[in-house]
C-alpha cells in the first residue's frame, strides 16, 4: 500500500515538473494548434517573448510586435521549422537561430546588413525573406546554405547583386533596390535558376556573359531600368540575350527605341518620278561635258561621252516612262513623236543583251536630240548653260551617217 502510494507521488511529481515544456500551455496572449506546437503570437505588440513557450514548437509567428532584439532566445526552439518576426523593430537577424529551420520571414524591420553569421550554419534552410528593410550589404559564404530555394532581398539599398548565393537556388527576388552592377562571376554556379526579377533598379547595362550560365531560367523581369540604349559597347549584350533566350522577358530593355549598333544600310531606292535612274545620271553628266566642248562635237560623239560617264545596266525598250523632274510628258521612244522623244530614242538603242551594242545616229532632225532633252528635261541645270553654246547647237545640220561608235567594255 505505501509502495502505491509512493509511486503515485512521483509520477505526480514528474507531471508537474514536466507540464509546460512536455504538455505545453497555449500563452494567453497566443493562438495554438496541432497540440500547441502551432503558436501564432502575432500583433500583440509584444516586446518579449510570452511565457509558456514549449521547446518543441515548429511553428511561431512573432510579426506585427515591438521586439527590438531577439538575440539568443530562440535557439531552444529546436524543431522549429517556419518562424516569422515580420513587421517588428529587428536590427538585425536574430543571432543563433536553430538549425532545424526551413522558412524564416523578417521582412519590413530595421536590418542594415545580412551578416555571414546570420546563414553560416542553416543547412535546412529553404526559404530567406528579408525583404523590405534596409540592406546594404548582404555577405553570404560560399557553400552555406544549400538547402536555400527561395531568396528574397527586394525593396533594400543594395548596389551590387550579392555574391556567393547558393547554387541550389531557384528564385532570387532583387527588384526595388539601387542595383547598377553584376560583378564578374556572380551568377556563374546559378544553374537551377527559374526566376530573376531585377525590376525598380538602376541598371544601365548588363555585363557580357553575365546571363550565359542561367540555362534553366524561365522568367527575368527587367523594367523600369534606366537603359543606356546608346551605349554601342555595352548595351548590344543584354538586347541580343533578349532575342535569343528562351526565358520570358518583361520589361525588355530598348524595346520601343532602335538599336544603335544595329546595320541601318538603306535598301537600294527604285527610280520615280523625281528620282533620276541611272540613265537620266548618265545624261546629266554627258550634258556637262557637252557644255564645255566645242560646238563642232558629232551627236555620236556626245552620246559616247553619256555613256562613259557612268556605265549602266542595259535597258530594255519595254521600260516604264521616266519623268523628269518639271517635266509633264514621259520621254518616250516614238519616232513620230516630239524632240523630247528623239533623245530618249537615242539612248534605248542599247540592246539589253548586248553590253557593247553600237549606238545608232539620231534621225534627221534639226536640232541636236542631246540638246533637245537636256532643255526640256534638266530646266535646273541647263539653264546655267551659256546661251551661245546652246544657240550653236541648235543651228548645227545633221551629219551624215558616221561610223558606229562603240563603247568600251
Amino acid at each position: 500500500m505505501e509502495y502505491q502510494i509512493l509511486n503515485t507521488s512521483t509520477c505526480l511529481l514528474v507531471l508537474l515538473v514536466f507540464t509546460p515544456t512536455g504538455l505545453g500551455i497555449c500563452p494567453s496572449s497566443c493562438k495554438c494548434s496541432g497540440n500547441d506546437r502551432n503558436v501564432d503570437c502575432s500583433g500583440r505588440n509584444l516586446t518579449v517573448l510570452p511565457q509558456g513557450l514549449q521547446d518543441n514548437l515548429t511553428y511561431l509567428n512573432l510579426s506585427f510586435n515591438q521586439f527590438v532584439d531577439l538575440d539568443h532566445q530562440l535557439t531552444r526552439f529546436t524543431n522549429l521549422r517556419t518562424l516569422d518576426i515580420s513587421n517588428n523593430w529587428l536590427k538585425n537577424v536574430p543571432a543563433h537561430l536553430p538549425k532545424s529551420l526551413w522558412e524564416l520571414y523578417a521582412t519590413n524591420n530595421n536590418i542594415k546588413v545580412l551578416q555571414k553569421l546570420d546563414t553560416a550554419y542553416q543547412w535546412n534552410l529553404r526559404v530567406l525573406d528579408v525583404s523590405r528593410n534596409m540592406v546594404e550589404r548582404a555577405v553570404l559564404i560560399n557553400n552555406t546554405l544549400s538547402s536555400l530555394k527561395f531568396l528574397n532581398l527586394s525593396s533594400n539599398k543594395l548596389w551590387t547583386v550579392p555574391t556567393n548565393m547558393p547554387y541550389n537556388i531557384e528564385t532570387v527576388d532583387l527588384s526595388n533596390n539601387f542595383l547598377s552592377q553584376i560583378l564578374p562571376g556572380t551568377l556563374v554556379r546559378l544553374k537551377h535558376l527559374t526566376s530573376l526579377y531585377l525590376h525598380n533598379n538602376k541598371f544601365s547595362y548588363i555585363p557580357d556573359k553575365a546571363f550565359d550560365q542561367l540555362s534553366q531560367l524561365q522568367v527575368v523581369t527587367l523594367y523600369n531600368n534606366p537603359w543606356s540604349c546608346s551605349d554601342n559597347q555595352n548595351i548590344p549584350y543584354v538586347l541580343r540575350w533578349v532575342q535569343g533566350t528562351a526565358a520570358r522577358v518583361l520589361g525588355a530593355p530598348c524595346a520601343d527605341q532602335p538599336w544603335p549598333w544595329a546595320s541601318t544600310t538603306p535598301a537600294p531606292a527604285q527610280p520615280t518620278a523625281l528620282d533620276s535612274s541611272p540613265m537620266i545620271k548618265g545624261t546629266k553628266a554627258a550634258d556637262r561635258e557637252a557644255s564645255a566642248a566645242a560646238p563642232e562635237s558629232t551627236k555620236a560623239t556626245k552620246t559616247h561621252k553619256q555613256f562613259k560617264a557612268k556605265e549602266v545596266a542595259p535597258l530594255a525598250t519595254q521600260s516604264p516612262p521616266v519623268l523628269f523632274p518639271g517635266a509633264d510628258r514621259a520621254l518616250l521612244p516614238s519616232p513620230d513623236g516630239p524632240q523630247e522623244a528623239a533623245a530618249t530614242r537615242t539612248i534605248h538603242l542599247q540592246d539589253s543583251s548586248q553590253g557593247n551594242a553600237s549606238l545608232a545616229p539620231a534621225t534627221a532632225s534639226s536640232t541636236t536630240p542631246m540638246t533637245l532633252s537636256i532643255t526640256s528635261g534638266m530646266p535646273t541645270n541647263y539653264s546655267k548653260m551659256p546661251q551661245s553654246t546652246t544657240a550653236t547647237l541648235r543651228e548645227e545640220q545633221p551629219t551624215p551617217s558616221a561610223p558606229e561608235a562603240r563603247v568600251p567594255s
